[in-house]
């Protein structure tokens, strides 16, 4: 049994006296201040990783609110100013017909990034207190959060092409509203949230946990 116990053991780089580079990934002894492939200060964990990461999601929830909320698009049609909201943009595909256009606003829209909020969340809720999820899993989350942070901007880039395309003087014309850009500084911060958090300190809640 002391044997199997040991087989499952994984030694860290940390408990292996080693500490790696977050912006070059190089691997070096946990006494060295600076990496010496990039000059990077090196630490072995960011002791302030958590506060940035709840100061930048709550930032984020709160921009993303306004998001749903307020307009994304201005529409200038002959004289008549119409608005429409991410929701109801989402409705009106749907009476036209494009189920399937509307299904990826919907998706890039709202289901990702109402997503990234909760696996942000409870990767940071994780550090402090016992998680079913293995370690291993749970650093999977934060590389997939990572990942889509990236293409989270689908609906600015949608508006400001709109908005550079359609401009027909006092014929048509469409203009981004605070909406627009609500929703950008809400996938900013999200993505700010979710690069400050240390990955590390998943494997670090994982060795306190009690088996």
């Amino acid at each position: 049994m002391e044997n199997a116990g040991s087989a499952r053991h994984t030694l860290t780089a940390r408990e292996a006296g080693l500490v790696n580079c977050r912006a070059c990934g190089k691997v070096s002894p946990a006494t060295t201040q600076l990496c010496p492939r990039c000059g990077a200060t090196l630490q072995s964990r960011d002791t302030q990783s958590l506060q940035k990461v709840w100061a930048w999601w709550i930032a984020g929830v709160i921009a993303f609110v306004p998001a749903n909320t307020y307009p994304m698009l201005k529409t200038a049609t002959l004289g008549t100013e119409t608005e429409s909201t991410l929701l109801g943009g989402i409705v009106e595909l749907l009476h036209h017909g494009s189920l399937g256009i509307a299904a990826i606003v919907f998706f890039a829209s709202i289901v990702i990034p109402a997503s990234k909020f909760f696996a942000i969340a409870y990767l940071a809720m994780g550090t402090r207190k016992p998680s079913r999820i293995t370690a291993h899993r749970r650093h999977q989350i934060y590389e997939v959060v990572e990942f889509v942070g990236r293409w989270s901007m689908i609906d600015v880039f949608v508006v400001a092409i709109l908005a550079a395309l359609v401009q027909l003087g006092s014929a048509a014309s469409i203009h981004p509203g605070i909406a627009a850009v609500s929703f950008a500084l809400s996938v900013a911060f999200t993505m700010l949230s979710a690069q400050s958090f240390d990955p590390r300190l998943i494997w670090d809640a994982d060795k306190d946990t009690p088996k």
